[in-house]
């Protein structure tokens, strides 16, 4: 796993926007040759993507060397798994795509950029239905992250977390919340872990505009669920208390079709920092 630091930029006087997007695009060979570089074109400034599914050969070198976009990718070592990949337009200051154990490193769920203005999290969270193992692996991910975010927090750094968590928080945020009590994805465990972090510091951005249901961000393919809206909203962003101030707007891309998945996002303001490319 490779680590990349880099030399902190002067900082300019001057207010800017940023617009940070995320995805989990369920493979991106399969949404490559359909509207994924729509999605990608549309003025933002970091868009971040998981579930890949890709090793770095099989990357389209367009992907790589975007015009104007910083690429960065972390890949699993079981290849057609997992993986998480970002493209920013603003230069990161360091970068590092492992947690620093093993056993969560080589399934590419990770990774971190840091930038003047905050620390970023893209990351593709567990999933623990598949067995009780899996569940332990998730919840000890969960564990391990938590406190990797709270260690930044206590130094005083303002934190940005998104991607696929796996999770739907509260009952509000999926379409059949009695039916799925005792399925992962809506256990009481897994929903006391989102309770922590934001005890600990953070706001799920999109509950601090919107507090109506049917909002969701992935549908199952299998039962057509998309076309009669029966989702869950396990898709977030969540940044640090000390961000509050910045938040301007977080949103749900629903018409964004493609994915068992729909794109998130925030829209960010800072009076001082590097200059932004969205509009």
């Amino acid at each position: 796993m490779e680590v990349l630091m880099l030399i902190y930029p002067m900082i300019k006087n001057e207010s800017f926007k940023m617009r940070l997007l995320s995805w989990n695009v369920n493979g991106l060979r399969a949404i490559y040759n359909k509207n994924f570089n729509i999605w990608l074109g549309q003025p933002a400034d970091i868009y971040c993507i998981q579930e890949t599914k890709l090793q770095p050969e099989q990357i389209p070198d367009e992907l790589i060397n975007r015009p104007n976009c910083y690429s960065f990718f972390s890949h699993a070592e079981k290849k057609g798994y997992s993986g998480v990949a970002l493209w920013t337009k603003q230069k990161p200051i360091g970068f590092s795509d492992a947690m620093g154990i093993p056993r969560f490193d080589v399934e590419g769920r990770f990774m971190r950029l840091d930038f003047p203005e905050f620390v970023l999290f893209n990351i593709y969270f567990p999933n623990g239905k598949a067995s009780q193992e899996r569940l332990q692996y998730k919840l000890d991910f969960y564990e391990t992250f938590l406190k990797m975010a709270v260690s930044l927090l206590k130094e005083g750094r303002r934190v940005i977390i998104c991607g696929d968590v796996n999770t739907a928080h509260k009952e509000i945020d999926l379409a059949r919340a009695k039916e799925n009590e005792k399925t992962s994805g809506f256990l009481p465990i897994e929903r006391e872990w989102i309770d922590r972090l934001i005890e600990a510091g953070f706001i799920d951005t999109f509950r601090y505009f919107n507090s109506e249901p049917d909002n969701y961000s992935w549908w199952d393919y299998k039962t057509r669920a998309r076309e009669r809206n029966v989702g869950w909203r396990i898709d977030y962003f969540f940044i640090s208390e000390n961000l509050k101030d910045n938040l301007k707007s977080a949103f749900i891309q629903s018409e964004v079709a493609g994915s068992d998945h729909c794109p998130v996002g925030i829209d960010l303001s800072f009076e001082s920092g590097t200059s932004s490319h969205y509009d």
